[in-house]
């Protein structure tokens, strides 16, 4: 196989992991934001869920740039 298309699926199983992973971690400072809105330590933890949003999108834009450049590649 293409060196390109094992990138491509260890960048998409390593993805889902990381995902997975801290999404946990995500919903309990969700769930402490919710419950402390005037605590200096929620914008913290706000500020590292939308990191954790934006570095998902970028993940997901990358894997579709990847998969579809495999394709043409390979067809």
């Amino acid at each position: 196989m293409d060196s390109l298309i094992w990138l491509t699926i260890g960048f998409l199983i390593i993805g889902f992991v990381v995902l997975i992973s801290l999404k946990k971690s995500m919903e309990s400072k969700l769930v402490f934001i919710n419950e402390n809105m005037e605590s200096e330590e929620s914008s913290i933890k706000t500020k590292s869920i939308v990191w954790w949003i934006v570095s998902t999108g970028a993940w997901g834009i990358v894997s579709i740039i990847l998969i579809v450049w495999s394709f043409h590649n390979h067809f």
